[in-house]
């Protein structure tokens, strides 16, 4: 997994490589005083959400906004090995 990104929140994003079926798999990670983290993963480009747990409907909209707007960097990552491949540090 690479990362991608951290929100205002501390909600962590990373990506995979893109995977053999040529999706890419997106987790969102956010720390939780009460329950540790909440998570969810997003594949990439179907948008497609499952392993939901802990957070609220509007934080998985904020999520879905972010990554529909961050898709196209998420997928070129992907594709060549995270964001550190990509540009060449």
């Amino acid at each position: 997994m690479y990362p991608f990104m951290t929100l205002d929140d501390g909600t962590e994003i990373v990506h995979s490589e893109t995977l053999s079926d040529g999706r890419v798999r997106v987790y969102m990670e956010k720390p939780d005083e009460k329950d540790g983290f909440h998570h969810a993963t997003c594949y990439l480009p179907g948008y497609q959400w499952e392993d939901i747990d802990g957070l609220s409907e509007e934080e998985l909209h904020r999520c879905q906004e972010v990554i529909e707007s961050t898709a196209h960097l998420i997928l070129r990552f992907a594709a060549d090995g995270g964001f550190e491949n990509a540009s060449n540090f």
